[in-house]
């Protein structure tokens, strides 16, 4: 019988510390809710302690999801793991997670303990989140450039003191795949009570490896990947969740091990999380890239019409993707609209229902055809914000071959009307100087991305904008069938998360976090 691999999503903690992918408690908890529908065996849903936003979306998420685990990290401090506990102490089942850094260049450099101090250390935490609750992860970070000897001594100790699972993580994406599976024979070998605990793997893809490194761990043993959708997170990201999943399901005979995830959610949480964070899946991505069941070469187009096995080891279909259809028109009313929205996996309030409604009877008047993605991108405008301080009004730009583009403007600012004239190299140069001189945001535009949402000239574009103010990354994204005013949206979506991060929407500054 095949071994069952728990999957640990951490789309919620690690996935968010990606630059510019911070979620306010409102997306955050309609991420976690598409996770559950994922059927995920544990969400990780943030770091308590790094602020009041963060302790309130993990206790929102614990009061609001049934089904998986719902786990907190914290440092090896009380103050941490108290915080963890508060927050999911009204979860159906909760987890703490707890960790403290192994490798002797944390040690020495970060945390300035000695080996001793470390393991006392770890064994307390363990033991005082053991107070709250029996399902104790704990992590010793930066494994994989651990002593190996003094890493066993490490997890013997914290089983001992209650642990139940214990995570061997990657954390600077160091590890080759034979190596990393090395190292999990290695402790499955030493550690004499390992047999006691769950082994669990959290890899950075720094150099690409992640998901191969945590498919090594499992050939070797390893019961839970830690993973997130898309493979978001710090720097290069972590091991993608889909790529697990679908490798385990694809190669199920090879490897003898499964997991409890219904892959046909696959495709709906990739859209969802890309949507709420604004990072952009690439064409080529594995599993959820448009290119991924894409065929252009004749030889493999002739083999598809033959037989799909000939170039596709899996279907659209397995991981909920389907073609375009027309799914609602302008005729349909709020209660086809509600039940599409039901299907694609969103569960919205009353006043979240009144305003899509609203956009979505707007689009239907511009378009023959309202597309899942157009609903999509509906939602994730109207619905996945943070309060507005900047709020457009009305907008007109001229612009030809013969004349510099002039853009005016009226913003709502703090419930009060203003306009201005601007121009600018090109109508969107134009739109954003105009608009920072009115709202005297201090930064920078690093990236603007523009792409149509479904095909047609009538399609619903969507423009996407990196924006940096005291280096910190803020994602901005805007919908519209006119593309020029979808670039505005995306354009003041940045700067309120701006104005929000800083206070002025009454949202704390997130401290820096680690982890593993």
């Amino acid at each position: 019988m095949s071994r069952s691999i728990k999957i640990f999503d951490t789309t919620l903690r690690d996935g968010e510390q990606c630059p510019g992918a911070s979620m306010n408690r409102s997306e955050k908890l309609s991420v976690a809710r598409m996770l559950s529908r994922l059927n995920v065996d544990i969400i990780e849903a943030g770091f308590p302690v790094a602020s009041e936003d963060d302790f309130e979306g993990v206790k929102l998420i614990a009061q609001e999801v049934k089904g998986p685990v719902i786990a907190a990290l914290a440092r090896a401090k009380e103050k941490d793991i108290d915080a963890a506990w508060e927050a999911i102490r009204f979860a159906e089942r909760g987890r703490i997670h707890t960790f403290l850094a192994t490798s002797e260049i944390h040690m020495r450099h970060k945390l300035r303990m000695t080996r001793e101090e470390v393991l006392q250390s770890a064994v307390a935490a363990v033991q005082y989140a053991k107070r709250y609750t029996e399902d104790v992860e704990f992590s010793p970070e930066d494994a994989t450039r651990s002593d190996y000897d003094f890493l066993c001594r490490v997890i013997e100790a914290v089983i001992n003191a209650g642990a139940t699972t214990v995570n061997i993580p990657d954390t600077v994406g160091y590890a080759v795949p034979t190596e990393f599976g090395e190292l999990i024979r290695f402790i499955r070998n030493r550690v004499p009570n390992i047999d006691r605990a769950v082994i669990s793997v959290h890899c950075h893809n720094d150099l690409g490896l992640a998901t191969a490194n945590s498919l090594a761990a499992i050939s070797e043993g390893a019961g839970q990947v830690e993973c997130t959708v898309n493979g978001i997170g710090e720097r290069a990201g972590n091991a993608s969740m889909e790529e697990i999943v679908m490798t385990l399901r694809v190669r199920k005979n090879f490897f003898d091990a499964e997991t409890r995830v219904h892959p046909e959610e696959i495709t709906k949480a990739s859209r969802l999380v890309s949507g709420i964070t604004g990072l952009v899946v690439q064409p080529n991505k594995a599993i959820v890239g448009t290119n991924a069941f894409a065929h252009e070469s004749g030889i493999h187009q002739d083999g598809l019409l033959k037989d799909k096995r000939t170039y596709e080891i899996m279907t659209p279909l397995s991981v909920g993707l389907t073609e375009h259809k027309m799914v609602l028109g302008k005729h349909s009313g709020r209660h086809a609209f509600r039940a599409k929205l039901e299907e694609m996996g969103f569960s919205l309030k009353e006043e979240e229902i009144d305003a899509t409604f609203e956009q979505f009877k707007k689009v239907a008047d511009q378009k023959k055809e309202v597309f899942e993605e157009d609903l999509e991108a509906i939602v994730a405008e109207r619905v996945y914000r943070i309060p507005e301080r900047y709020l457009l009004k009305s907008l007109h730009v001229q612009s030809g071959t013969q004349q510099q583009p002039v853009a005016t403007i009226e913003l709502e600012i703090d419930g009060q009307l203003h306009k201005a004239v601007g121009s600018g190299d090109g109508p969107v140069d134009a739109i954003y100087r105009t608009i920072l001189a009115m709202t005297k945001t201090e930064g920078r535009l690093l990236q603007y991305a523009v792409k149509a949402i479904t095909g047609g000239t009538d399609a619903l574009g969507e423009v996407t904008v990196q924006y940096e103010v005291a280096e910190r990354v803020y994602f901005g994204h805007g919908a519209d069938t006119d593309i020029i005013i979808a670039s505005a949206k995306a354009y003041l979506n940045a700067l309120n998360k701006v104005a929000y991060s800083k206070g002025d929407g009454g949202a704390a500054l997130r401290i820096p976090q680690e982890g593993p």
